[in-house]
């Protein structure tokens, strides 16, 4: 069977550090194990990655769930018997924003659809021996799904690159409907562009709704 991929036909979106969206992190802000601690990080420190998504509420979404509130406050705000607006689910700062701008571009390339079955049966065979060294039973769309531990997903992101592929498709934790695209390097962007955004933007504040978060 076929390896699963895919090739974006519209724009891109990534959420990004002022003045230039679409600039990859520094090498010298890798961790000490070589990656910047994201999902499809090189675990080689060969090439770098940029996260983007299908849509813009998508980088909103990804980018703003560090800030939620965690489970215990919630069951916590749950168990308040009447109104329970004036409780703070949630803070983004305000200087946050001031440092991010929205990026837009098209891209060109063939992306690897790593959660496609092809792909999930590939990546059990070739990570078997890494996914018990993590102490993992499995290795099936969930583990492959999962925020930890990373090394998996980076192993993976390193396959997809052994093989030619622009970078790797995937959806978001945060919901299915949201489309998410990592890119390697070198990235073959086209109509790169980065625009200013406010604190009424209508993504922003469905994000941060969503997440049950409040400006500080």
């Amino acid at each position: 069977m076929e390896l699963e991929k895919r090739r974006p036909t519209d724009p891109i979106y990534r959420l990004g550090r002022r003045p230039d969206a679409w600039q990859p992190p520094e090498w010298f802000l890798a961790h000490s194990d070589g990656t910047f601690g994201n999902r499809f990080d090189d675990p080689q420190s060969y090439y770098r990655v940029i996260y983007a998504s299908s849509q813009r509420l998508a980088c909103f979404i990804e980018t703003l769930a560090r800030f939620r509130p965690d489970l215990s406050l919630l069951v916590e705000l749950d168990a308040i018997e009447g109104e329970d607006d004036f409780v703070a689910m949630g803070t983004l700062p305000r200087d946050w924003l001031a440092m991010r701008t929205m990026g837009s571009a098209m891209v060109d390339g063939i992306f690897a659809d790593i959660y496609g079955v092809a792909w999930v049966s590939q990546l059990r065979r070739t990570l078997a021996t890494e996914a018990l060294r993590l102490g993992m039973k499995d290795i099936d769309l969930s583990s492959l799904e999962r925020a930890e531990p990373r090394r998996l997903t980076q192993l993976a992101s390193r396959q997809a690159y052994s093989l030619n592929f622009a970078g790797i498709f995937y959806r978001s934790r945060y919901g299915q409907t949201l489309e998410n695209w990592a890119l390697f390097e070198p990235f073959s962007l086209e109509q790169a562009a980065s625009e200013e955004f406010s604190e009424g933007d209508p993504d922003l504040l469905e994000a941060l709704r969503l997440h049950g978060i409040h400006f500080a």
